[in-house]
């Protein structure tokens, strides 16, 4: 797909030549110049269809219709877009996903966009080079599809090949072109990330996550270190390799590590969860709540297809990335309810259940990077509770921080780049939940609270260094088409890791 960007004058639109002409409308703003312009060429058919069908520019609305040669677009498409006081930049994503997917469905190659005013939204702010990068993602991400496994008519590959975005008003086109720059290695690390959780669980083995950040490594020269058994043991890693025992699948220990040319501005450990298949152990899941426990590496995809965009567009800081993969199944050699582990931070864990294996995992990997990597902040990422799904549906993350600057840091990021995230917080009270009468703590508390006592339970390992947590069991797949999200795994988190650690400065120029 090849995007180009124009900020030409509304009196161009119509001999604009493309199968398809897409009008972005804000509610009860519909007669803007453009559609004055269309509507002239088209002798008047424009407003009437307008009147006839009621359309006022709302989010839910659309229409389309057939220009007969009189303009240089065989088919214009009016996309609302609802309240212009409700705009935010991330939005554009969302209107270029549901252009393309209508460009896709009339089998249209060639589509120009037009956004609304340019100087109205904004563009001397910045917003030209988050438009270029938002319509960008917007077009790739919607005509993802993992079909790996389909054949015939089932793959609908997209036949859009060339999107031309006009701004009226805008004058900064370099800015957009940067942003699109940038929106291409984001669009295709996130869907790196959805190739990693939509493969099936016999594919996506630990071993298999390794061979991928393998991959990643050496397309952009980044250091790997990969840990088998024998290696985790002598670091005494005794809960992540206990969540291991159960499976013939041997686990693999990640690390990755990135620097930059210059010296690093700061020394950032990104964490992912990466249960590559998550039976619940011998506190056996349902076969309904085992049906979707492949995205149970959601966390370690996101990291790992992350370091993927941060490489190709040139963070400031060094990065180390961290996968403690593992499967976590049933058998003879399994973990135990009432068994007492001791930790690679020398904490000792009493297990009330093998299901709640993530902060296993993940403890010991925090207290690795602590003790080998000593870095200035630690992110982690993981689908490590149901109870976030249910307090936060299943498009936001929870979010815990130990440090309040960071985790407003990181929501700023979460917001700017259009992935809905809501803090939660660290209670105090809660802690006694992880009480234990044979161990320094129990791996669960009770069912309340759930989330926050996961988080709790990492924060004893994450110590004093600034921490941030994202759980993300909710946004990790989509139930069906929406937005630039299309059904199965979204790639969430790797919009906002990008925008948090690598300043537009740096990125838009890559």
């Amino acid at each position: 797909m090849r995007f180009s960007f124009r900020t030409d004058d509304a009196s161009t639109v119509a001999a604009a030549e493309a199968d398809l002409c897409v009008v972005a409308t804000f509610e009860t703003e519909v007669e803007t110049p453009v559609v004055r312009t269309l509507d002239a060429a088209l002798q008047g058919v424009l407003s009437k269809l307008i009147e006839e069908e009621q359309f006022a520019g709302k989010k839910s609305q659309s229409l389309m219709l057939h220009t007969h040669g009189k303009l240089g677009s065989r088919r214009v498409l009016l996309l609302g877009v609802g309240k212009r006081r409700d705009f935010v930049a991330s939005d554009v994503r969302s209107w270029a996903a549901r252009a393309t997917r209508a460009a896709t469905a009339s089998r249209c190659v060639r589509m120009l966009l037009v956004l609304p005013d340019g100087s109205e939204l904004g563009f001397g702010d910045g917003l030209a080079a988050l438009t270029g990068q938002f319509v960008v993602e917007g077009a790739l991400l919607s005509t993802y599809q993992f079909d790996k496994y389909l054949a015939g008519e089932r793959k609908k590959r997209s036949v859009v090949a060339e999107v031309t975005t006009l701004v009226v008003g805008a004058s900064n086109r370099a800015g957009m072109e940067a942003g699109g720059r940038r929106g291409e290695i984001v669009a295709h690390s996130v869907m790196l990330a959805r190739d990693l959780v939509n493969e099936q669980p016999s594919t996506m083995t630990p071993s298999a996550l390794a061979a991928a950040a393998g991959e990643i490594a050496a397309k952009h020269g980044l250091g790997i270190e990969v840990l088998g058994p024998k290696e985790c043991t002598a670091l005494g890693m005794g809960l992540y390799l206990a969540v291991a025992r159960g499976s013939d699948e041997e686990p693999r220990f990640i690390h990755l590590t990135y620097k930059p040319s210059g010296t690093p501005r700061k020394k950032v450990v990104l964490i992912g969860k990466s249960v590559t298949f998550d039976s619940g152990g011998l506190s056996l899941k349902t076969t309904e709540g085992m049906l979707d426990m492949k995205v149970d590496m959601g966390g370690g995809a996101t990291v790992l297809a992350a370091m993927d965009a941060l490489a190709g567009l040139g963070c400031p800081d060094e990065v180390h990335v961290l996968c403690a993969a593992t499967e976590n199944m049933p058998s003879g050699r399994s973990y135990k309810l009432g068994d007492v582990l001791r930790s690679m931070a020398g904490k000792t864990i009493e297990i009330n259940n093998t299901d709640a294996e993530g902060r296993l995992t993940l403890a010991d990997a925090i207290t690795f990077a602590k003790e080998k990597i000593q870095p200035d902040e630690i992110l982690d990422f993981a689908t490590l509770t149901g109870a976030s799904l249910v307090a936060l549906g299943p498009h936001t993350a929870a979010v815990m921080s130990n440090h309040a600057a960071l985790g407003e840091a990181w929501l700023g990021s979460a917001r700017k780049a259009g992935e809905e995230m809501w803090q939660l917080p660290l209670s105090e009270r809660l802690v006694d939940m992880l009480k234990s009468d044979l161990a320094d703590m129990k791996n669960t508390g009770e069912r309340s609270g759930g989330t926050i006592t996961a988080g709790l339970f990492l924060r004893e390992f994450v110590g004093e260094t600034p921490w941030v947590h994202v759980d993300m069991a909710g946004p990790v797949q989509a139930p069906k088409d929406f937005g630039h999200h299309c059904k199965g795994a979204t790639g969430f988190g790797v919009a906002t890791l990008v925008e948090y650690l690598v300043p537009r400065t740096i990125g838009s120029a890559a």
